[in-house]
């Protein structure tokens, strides 16, 4: 009943998930760097989270594009500058809704994917059987599934870029009446090899931090199948809120 006592626990539980999680990525990433590496285990994640995410990253990336430019229009029509909207849709997408949005669909998609697969082998105990097979979880489940994530969202945000600005092409040249020749000599020059690169950066930590999540959470899932339900919750949540810290702090780094 003491409030002091009950948010002195919160702060507790709170500082021991962060450390719990701090290690558990020191962990992966040792597992990551050190041999033997799990070259059949890789590849396999490479397909499942690049690949296969491509449909809906592609489709998100273009509906936002297009979206964008119609509020971009709508807001600039009522100070006189809707010349600006080529400029505004790329430097948006590219360095901003590209990455973000890109990794909240896989967070959606791959972190519970993650977290369901992994915390049924706990379940099933198939995890105690690897170590029964002198086999590390850590190399053989979780560093293939972190770097797959490293590896492959920049180059999921790179295609959404490139399909996020044809969306607001489309757009503005099919229904706003611009023109496209000089919606594309705008964006050519509105944008610069930073603001690539930065989303790109942007990309690789978000992809990490979506897998770890799918991983730390399915590796700890307790209480059968309802936890492997907690899991996957959690890890979708857990990823989705790192996600929009890491983009504030690497937005003000990158500023």
């Amino acid at each position: 009943m003491n409030p002091l006592r009950a948010v002195g626990a919160g702060v507790l539980t709170l500082l021991h998930a962060a450390g719990s999680v701090t290690w558990f990525a020191i962990r992966a990433l040792a597992a990551a760097v050190r041999p033997p590496w799990f070259g059949g285990q890789l590849l396999g994640q490479l397909f499942r989270i690049g690949f296969l995410s491509l449909p809906v990253v592609g489709l998100t990336a273009l509906f936002t594009g297009a979206a964008l430019a119609l509020n971009i229009y709508t807001g600039g029509a009522r100070f006189n500058a809707e010349s600006f909207v080529p400029n505004i849709v790329a430097l948006g997408i590219v360095r901003e809704l590209g990455p973000v949005i890109a990794a909240l669909m896989l967070a959606g998609r791959v972190s519970s994917g993650i977290a369901a697969e992994i915390g049924a082998m706990r379940a099933t105990e198939q995890i105690d059987a690897l170590h029964t097979l002198s086999t590390d979880p850590m190399r053989y489940l979780i560093a293939p599934r972190i770097v797959a994530g490293v590896i492959v969202l920049p180059i999921l945000v790179f295609i959404a870029d490139v399909i996020g600005v044809f969306g607001g092409f489309l757009v503005s040249t099919n229904t706003l009446d611009f023109d496209a020749t000089v919606y594309v000599r705008n964006t050519v020059d509105i944008l610069e090899r930073w603001d690539v690169i930065s989303g790109l950066i942007k990309a690789a930590v978000f992809g990490f931090l979506l897998t770890l999540m799918g991983c730390y959470h399915g590796y700890n899932a307790q209480g059968g199948a309802q936890g492997v339900g907690r899991a996957a919750t959690n890890a979708v949540v857990s990823a989705a809120v790192l996600i929009f810290a890491a983009n504030f702090l690497l937005t003000s780094l990158f500023v």
